[in-house]
């Protein structure tokens, strides 16, 4: 029994159809949209961190301080007008969010005292906070010696500072704090604000509220900071660099999002070109489109509803891979021809079609066990988006074409004189054999084995598009902050938060003899503005009684200028300080202290962090060995880095292996022959290993976009050899095989070919990869899978 297809539509049906189909697109693209959330957080791309440094290399890379600090710079002016200018940006980036949602953790450029730090209600806790009476008694002769002090403050230019200190703190602890809170490298001050050692550029800090990857936030970081700069600029001639991770995030966006949009433009235009010419009809591209516009939005759909945020890698490398999906209605226009309907031209198809549409999801299905969100986001993406491509090339595409039931005139490409030219040249070159496979095989595998260079790279910081002189310019602006190492970090681990802050005090000597020995230039602690709650007790200990306190108040006040009651409040605040619980980091909340604190010391159910960041460490030797004398553990970020990369590889070389084997059983069950597997399966297995070859013979170090990009190259080149196969000895059946694979192989290596040209190292490691894929495929395909034909 034969089947029986639709029947054939009119053209006014069929525009119906086309019409109905787009108002659906439409719909889909909106309702997507609505439901959509984008996130640019690279840990999801990241496998479970296994060791202490991997912990603290995700949690920082997110949400720590490290992340989140924009450094700025102004020059090209005279000091003084930088001057006014880094005071003008600083008031308007550190003033209240008109809408409560604020923008920046702190501002800082140097022009505070550092009182702010300290607000008001915890201004009587200063000698809980503070070292001085850690070796002295506030008693009279203390008093006497800072009243005498206070009296030579007042004739000096520093007067205004002390005046409105002094009656609540004769002693000017909160001074004293505020100079320990600086940082240990801080840059010079000239007319009030910080500036380089040249004193030629003013320089600020900025720590963002939003995560270093949310580029979102950091956009609005930038933005700010640059309206803040137009602002202030005013006529001079004057100009801002703004450097940090958030701001390469910022810049990294826009440039791929601008390459991105070129190459997408690009290849639309290739794609249209190419099937309007190869098919003389402009309904072609608009037609052959639709199923790839369809499998795009069907895979956005379902990561959208599968995962709470839909990653920008995963977009754009979905749309990437969904590429292939274009082949499939080329494969259906190839394959027209008059007195054979699309319909059973396209069930014809199906099995060839379907098998490798089957081969390509089974080889991203294996990532759904990778345990990396990120890749289970993208197996998502193009499995839904190939299999809603392919489905919709087979069951509604065929309803839009033209055929000679409906009145239309289908052209068989068998009949093309140059195809014929073409195919008879092909058929001169000679058939790879066994002896041949072997011998190319073993060239590749030895060249990718031995080739001069390591054959993995590791190292995250060269897969940054980031321009070399923008990372000169941010370690620049780093000295002269004197802003924490990137790459090192003291970590100190605890039951809880007070465990945590009192090993760090322990350690804090150790580090001030390192420093004074020149081993490391500065440092920084949670410990140093939050004492452990064991050291603010033994302290407590030490402030006199109310009574005990007034006495000695009254007898250093014997023959001084100062009033007998001009200190009450210093009393009221000692009585206070002395009598108050300990203060904790939640008591921090809302203020200055617990933005510097927050990134300092981590706190997790049941477990808490305190790290130690480190400037100007020259010894990382001895700075480890003191670390591990007290408990500690000095922790290389960049080799955690690299471990969790290597770790992400085996994963996926693991999914990889394991794909290779479900991809045999799936042609093995479609075409059941063992040497019609063997010769299909032979082209994708040597071109692997031809690409990596080629790619480790130019000395590149394969990272984890070329394992990406060799399993699309493999899905490209198993659909050559299939089509190959599927047109057997049939001289007209090879022909439009030929014709689609040329069409196909055309398309997709002009669009990786520029991907490859692209200054983004992810885009163009993918580029490369997929475009040596494409070209080496097609010619095995023609010299393995390729049958002789009876009469040519």
């Amino acid at each position: 029994m034969t089947r029986q297809n639709p029947k054939p539509l009119s053209s006014r049906q069929r525009l119906a159809l086309a019409l109905l189909w787009l108002a659906l697109l439409a719909v889909a693209g909106w309702a997507i949209g609505q439901k959509l959330e984008l996130s640019g957080d690279l840990r999801k791309f990241m496998p479970s961190a296994q060791t202490p440094a991997q912990k603290l290399l995700i949690d920082e890379l997110g949400e720590g301080p490290g992340s989140r600090l924009l450094l700025v710079g102004l020059a090209g002016a005279d000091p003084e007008t930088l001057a006014a200018q880094s005071a003008a940006m600083q008031a308007v980036l550190a003033a209240p969010a008109r809408d409560g949602q604020a923008t920046f953790a702190f501002v800082a450029n140097g022009a505070d005292s550092g009182l702010d730090a300290i607000p008001a209600r915890l201004r009587p806790y200063r000698y809980l906070l503070s070292p001085t009476l850690d070796n002295k008694a506030l008693d009279a002769g203390l008093l006497a010696d800072e009243l005498a002090q206070r009296v030579q403050d007042l004739g000096s230019p520093a007067a205004s500072l002390i005046e409105p200190l002094l009656a609540s703190d004769p002693t000017l602890e909160t001074l004293k704090l505020a100079e320990r809170w600086q940082p240990a490298n801080a840059p010079q001050r000239l007319h009030g604000v910080w500036f380089d050692r040249a004193g030629r550029e003013a320089l600020l800090v900025a720590e963002t509220t939003a995560a270093g990857f949310d580029p979102t936030g950091q956009q609005r970081a930038v933005d700010a900071i640059g309206a803040a700069f137009a602002q202030a600029r005013g006529d001079s001639a004057s100009q801002l660099t703004i450097s940090g991770p958030g701001a390469f995030s910022v810049e990294i966006g826009g440039r791929t999002a601008r390459e991105a949009s070129l190459i997408g433009s690009v290849d639309t235009l290739i794609f249209v070109l190419l099937l309007a010419l190869a098919y003389r009809s402009w309904k072609a591209p608009l037609l052959g489109a639709l199923p790839l516009a369809s499998g795009g939005l069907a895979g956005l759909a379902a990561v959208a509803l599968g995962f709470d945020g839909v990653h920008g890698i995963t977009v754009a490398f979905g749309f990437t891979l969904i590429g292939v999906a274009q082949d499939y209605p080329i494969h259906l226009f190839s394959h027209q021809r008059p007195g054979l309907s699309p319909w059973a031209s396209a069930r014809a198809l199906w099995p060839t079609l379907g098998t490798g549409v089957a081969s390509t999801c089974i080889a991203y299905l294996t990532f759904l066990v990778s345990g990396v969100d990120g890749l289970k986001q993208l197996a998502v993406f193009t499995i839904v988006g190939l299999g809603t491509a392919a489905l919709t090339t087979r069951f509604a595409l065929p309803g839009l074409l033209d055929s000679s039931d409906n009145g239309g005139a289908p052209r068989d490409v068998a009949d093309s004189a140059r195809l014929a030219r073409l195919w008879r040249a092909l058929a001169r070159w000679p058939r790879m054999g066994a002896t041949a496979f072997a011998v190319v095989a073993t060239l590749a595998l030895a060249v990718a084995t031995f080739a001069p260079g390591r054959f993995w790279q590791n190292d995250l910081s060269k897969l940054t598009p980031v321009p070399a002189p923008a990372l000169a310019r941010d370690a620049q602006l780093r000295v002269e902050l004197g802003a924490p190492d990137v790459r090192y970090v003291i970590a100190l681990e605890g039951r809880d938060a007070e465990a945590a802050l009192q090993a760090s005090e322990k350690l804090l000597p150790a580090l001030q003899q390192l420093r004074d020995h020149g081993a490391l230039a500065g440092y920084d602690s949670a410990a140093l503005y939050l004492p452990s709650r064991a050291t603010q007790r033994a302290r407590q200990g030490k402030l006199p009684e109310r009574a005990t306190l007034q006495a000695a108040l009254d007898e250093a006040l014997a023959g001084s200028p100062f009033l007998p009651d001009a200190f009450a409040v210093f009393v009221d605040d000692v009585a206070r300080a002395r009598a108050a619980p300990p203060l904790g980091p939640r008591d921090l909340a809302g203020t200055p202290l617990a933005t510097r604190i927050d990134g300092l010391l981590l706190q997790r159910d049941g477990h808490a962090t305190a790290l130690v960041s480190l400037s100007g460490l020259a010894d990382p030797v001895a700075v480890a060995h003191i670390a591990q004398r007290h408990g500690a553990q000095l922790l290389d970020l960049k080799q955690a880095s690299e471990s969790l990369v290597a770790a992400y590889r085996q994963r996926v070389l693991w999914a990889l292996a394991l794909a290779s084997v479900l991809l045999a059983v799936t042609v093995w069950v479609a075409l059941r022959a063992p040497r019609r597997v063997l010769r299909v399966l032979a082209p994708m297995a040597l071109s692997t290993l031809l690409i990596l070859a080629v790619l480790r013979g130019l000395g590149i170090e394969l990272n984890l976009f070329h394992l990406v990009a060799l399993i699309l190259a493999a899905g490209l080149g198993l659909d050559y050899a299939l089509f190959f196969d599927h047109a057997g000895d049939d001289r007209a059946e090879q022909l439009r095989a030929l014709h689609a694979v040329i069409v196909c192989s055309l398309t997709t290596l002009l669009v990786f070919s520029l991907l490859g040209l692209s200054t983004i190292p992810v885009l163009r490691a993918i580029g490369t990869t997929v475009a040596l894929g494409v070209a080496c495929n097609f010619v095995l395909a023609l010299l393995i899978v390729r049958r002789p034909v009876g009469a040519v």
